[in-house]
């Protein structure tokens, strides 16, 4: 015998005590997935036949067994299980976390069970227990397919049992082999046409069968998914059932179920229901088919599951929408909720139930797709979207391109059925407010270039103080650029960092080209500009007559007036405008000097220090000359001296090249070295070669350009020029410079690795810091390296929201979360 069980479900194991159950679950299960009363009662009282124990012990069991399934885990409970009060709080345990419940029933002869405990000396309680559990289990079996288990399997005798095996069924809702590329495709309510014109605007080929649609096909191999409603109100809903049939059937579509299906098909079917909100031209239609294909059609629609997961499970499709919790699940409300959405019981002044804004709490790790809700275009919404667009209201077909995310809609042939409500905006808020519990306690951000990013309440709390208090606008703060690592403790005589481990790194991870851009002695800037403030109106909302902001990599303001910076920086960018075919523009930059935001700084923590040396090391020096003109053993301390004297002064030499006199704007400078976004783009993924020449294109004395050299990894002689370029420039006097893969790169490769100067990094160590290499050199790079691939990773989605025309809580979103990530303990020095 064969017992399928469903991959995430309860599985209770029913029989006396000595029927085999321990030994049938170590056959076919994991040791992890079975939890024996008999250990729960060990772990509770060291002594698993201690019946004092018992209701702690079920405690346990029921604790951990719930544990595991919020967790969606399989899970086995070996216990007797034998009287129906026992059976009924494990099924009440499954159905509260929505999963399946079997029962695998071991009914062996009295006698054998009998025999198998007198043989274990464990178990002294005698035969009288078997007896009254057999007695207990032979009420059950007639009536325990009515106890509320999904099955009930039966193995009679030790034969059966020892023979059995056990197999695992996929959920009917599990179709996460499909990695797509999907066209997800909002609600049809019969509106064939549309939706013949949208499959042709997608490029799918539609197959015509005397006229008719009945399949359609992608050359690039897409499968398109429909969220469900495909009839009532419009003119032809058995074309759209006739067309979607055909795809699922040809293997080309998916289709889940609207609750205008399940409507549908039990009045097909003869049940008694009522006629209304357009299931009447539905009935109408289908009664002028032919019979055979009504039949067909019904089959079709009945077969429609609730929802399904894709790719992985990093896409969930469901008619109304499904909060994380029920991904994957299996309930009546599970189901319920997948049809109609929640509602808060109330109603509005139409008449129709209020909507409970599930997808405003949502913070799950898959993309969820919907419809259900007709509104006047789609938007996203914590990584949900509802692509009902009112297309059978003369609205429009929607339909979502994954993983893309491209939008594509058709406008509606005209309106085919008066709505009962007018359609509204899609959104719960005004798309530019800011709330503070987007941003507060422990927060989990979706990014599509990094996966989940976890903020921590602590760290948020932290970000919001800066935010508050002294950030620039928040609808400038549009990016925050990542920290950036170092690369590994270089093993070279006299170096800490050196550009042969950033190759190595690089080539390592299989990137064949590289970028090496001077690292610029100023400070990290991000400059938002608007070419008129008009556009700074429109785009980013901002109507006070400014153009832009300029602000620093934790969102500060560089000066107190703005104004003159952000004015002399856009006229300087003025060819970006048509280069970039775009009104505005968001640039990552260096802005010079240091001095011209570090003044007081390096006034009070550098030039105090290079002062301190200068006068103190002297007089130590030529203190200690004397005692040894006096014939005292102190030559290795006037040697120290001297050469702290020398460190001294490399190390004022050092901070006073970032330093240079500054008059208002007389003598700043700003160096950008990308292009971050613009009108419709997210270029921050664009080669770096392009960002290069582009940049090539601002000719203004207030623009410093950024010198670079592409290095060909695979070429030790193109590895060598670049070293002897980084040598040159920090001979200089330069910082060093930054190695970047020259194309974007997915996955744990480190956007950029700064390689600092020999004599730079005095600054950061203090001036002696060669004297005790050996110390540094162990240093910890691990959270530093983690911090930057995050950062990077919520950058880009903060960019890519941007890009896309997101509101502006959804870009501040990843933004905050950059900042927030500032405050985690990490090395200041790195």
């Amino acid at each position: 015998m064969t017992i399928r069980i469903p991959e995430l479900s309860l599985v209770v194991l029913v029989g006396v005590s000595g029927s085999g159950k321990s030994t049938f679950a170590a056959r076919h299960f994991k040791p992890t997935q079975v939890i024996s009363s008999d250990f729960c009662r060990g772990l509770v009282s060291d002594d698993e036949n201690d019946q004092s124990a018992t209701q702690a012990a079920f405690d346990l069991l029921d604790h951990i067994v719930e544990t595991r399934l919020s967790r969606g885990l399989l899970t086995v409970v070996d216990a007797t299980s034998v009287q129906f009060a026992a059976r009924q709080k494990l099924i009440a345990l499954a159905r509260k976390h929505d999963v399946l419940c079997d029962a695998i029933v071991l009914d062996v002869p009295e006698e054998v069970a009998i025999e198998r405990n007198a043989g274990r000396p464990d178990r002294d309680f005698g035969p009288g227990v078997v007896i009254r559990q057999r007695k207990d289990l032979r009420r059950s079996l007639g009536k325990i397919s009515r106890d509320g288990f999904r099955r009930v399997h039966v193995l009679r005798g030790v034969e059966e049992i020892d023979h059995a095996t056990v197999s695992y069924e996929k959920a009917w809702t599990d179709k996460k082999e499909l990695t797509g590329p999907f066209d997800l495709i909002g609600d049809i309510h019969g509106c064939r046409a549309e939706l013949e014109t949208l499959l042709t605007e997608l490029g799918w080929e539609l197959t015509r069968v005397d006229g008719r649609a009945v399949g359609a096909v992608h050359p690039e191999g897409r499968t398109a998914v429909f969220v469900g409603d495909l009839v009532d109100r419009g003119p032809d809903s058995p074309g759209v059932v006739r067309l979607v049939m055909g795809m699922v059937a040809a293997g080309t579509a998916i289709c889940v179920r609207g609750n205008h299906e399940e409507k549908l098909v039990r009045a097909l079917k003869g049940a008694r229901v009522k006629v209304a909100h357009g299931l009447e031209q539905s009935l109408e239609q289908f009664a002028a088919e032919p019979e055979e294909f009504t039949r067909a059609a019904t089959a079709f629609l009945d077969g429609l599951i609730s929802h399904y997961q894709l790719d992985g499970g990093r896409l969930v499709v469901a008619h109304a929408g499904l909060k994380e919790a029920y991904h994957g699940r299996a309930s009546g409300r599970v189901r319920a909720f997948a049809l109609y959405g929640e509602t808060t019981g109330e109603t509005d002044e139409y008449g129709l139930p209020v909507r409970y804004p599930w997808a405003q709490e949502y913070r799950g790790r898959a993309m969820v797709v919907y419809g259900h809700t007709p509104t006047t275009r789609p938007e996203w919404i914590n990584n949900t979207i509802c692509l009902d667009t009112g297309c059978v209201f003369g609205g429009s077909l929607t339909a979502l391109r994954y993983p893309s995310r491209e939008i594509v809609s058709v406008p509606a042939e005209k309106v085919w059925y008066e709505p009962v409500r007018p359609l509204s905006a899609p959104g719960y808020r005004d798309p530019v407010t800011l709330d503070i519990g987007d941003v507060s306690g422990t927060r989990h951000i979706e990014t599509r270039f990094g996966g989940r990013v976890k903020v921590m309440e602590e760290n948020a709390a932290a970000a919001l103080e800066v935010m508050s208090r002294f950030a620039v606008d928040p609808r400038w703060l549009v990016y925050l650029p990542p920290t950036m690592a170092p690369p590994e403790t270089s093993k070279l005589d006299g170096y800490l960092e050196h550009p042969h481990e950033a190759f190595e790194e690089f080539a390592a991870q299989g990137v064949d080209e590289v970028v090496c851009e001077e690292k610029h002695m100023g400070s990290r800037a991000v400059a938002v500009l608007a070419r008129t403030p008009e556009v700074a109106a429109e785009r980013f909302g901002v109507a006070d007559g400014s153009t832009g902001a300029v602000y620093t990599r934790t969102g500060r303001p560089f000066f107190a007036d703005l104004g003159p910076l952000v004015e002399r920086l856009r006229v300087a960018c003025e060819p970006l405008w048509e280069a970039l075919g775009s009104d505005w523009v968001a640039l990552d930059c260096e802005l010079l000097p240091w001095s011209a935001k570090a003044g007081e700084l390096i006034r009070v923590q550098y030039a105090a220090v290079g002062a301190a040396a200068r006068a103190a090391l002297p007089a130590v020096t030529a203190a200690l000359e004397a005692a040894a003109g006096r014939g005292l053993d102190v030559g290795e301390l006037v040697n120290r001296a001297r050469r702290r004297h020398d460190n001294a002064a490399r190390f004022r030499d050092a901070y006073a090249r970032y330093c240079w006199p500054v008059d208002g704007l007389e003598g700043v400078r700003l160096a950008p070295f990308q292009i971050l976004a613009c009108e419709g783009r997210n270029t921050a993924l664009e080669p770096h070669a392009w960002h290069l020449d582009t940049l090539a294109l601002l000719d203004d004395p207030f623009i410093t350009p950024t010198r670079h050299l592409f290095v060909d990894l695979t070429s030790a002689r193109s590895r060598e020029k670049a070293v002897e370029w980084w040598e040159e420039l920090t001979a200089q006097g330069g910082e060093g410079m930054v190695v970047k893969p020259a194309v974007h790169q997915r996955g744990r490769v480190q956007p950029g690795v700064k390689v600092r100067g020999r004599e730079y990094l005095r600054i950061i160590y203090g001036p002696d810091y060669t004297e005790s290499l050996d110390v540094l050199r162990r240093r910890f790079l691990g959270k530093k390296r983690s911090m930057a691939l995050r950062e990077h990773a919520l950058g880009l989605e903060a960019l890519a929201r941007l890009a896309d025309g997101d509101p502006l809580w959804r870009v501040h979103e990843p933004v905050f979360a950059v900042l927030a990530m500032e405050s985690e303990p990490v090395d200041p020095r790195l």
